[in-house]
């Protein structure tokens, strides 16, 4: 016995308007946390500073290059004002 929870056949793939939905609030979340001021929570370590490896685990696309800029004091990580500086400055998602 199999059971469906949709009407369409086994084989139809489509993303669904409420997978959409959920995707799409996830990523405001993600957005939303990191643009009140949480963006201390991308430091997994714990030593107040998010570094490179850190940074992608919430927003893979930036490079390596694009990180360097937003490291002003050229210390191989961020802290809050730095984050903040990127934000302002649109490097970094902003709500």
């Amino acid at each position: 016995m199999t059971i469906s929870f949709s009407s369409r056949p086994q084989g139809n793939r489509r993303v669904t308007p409420i997978a959409l939905a959920s995707l799409a609030t996830l990523m405001g979340a993600v957005v939303a946390s990191y643009a009140m001021g949480q963006g201390m929570a991308m430091d997994s370590d714990g030593d107040g500073l998010v570094s490179y490896t850190e940074l992608l685990v919430i927003l893979p696309e930036v490079t390596g290059d694009e990180f360097a800029a937003m490291d002003v004091d050229g210390s191989g990580a961020l802290d809050e004002a730095e984050l903040a500086a990127a934000q302002d400055s649109g490097m970094l998602p902003a709500t």
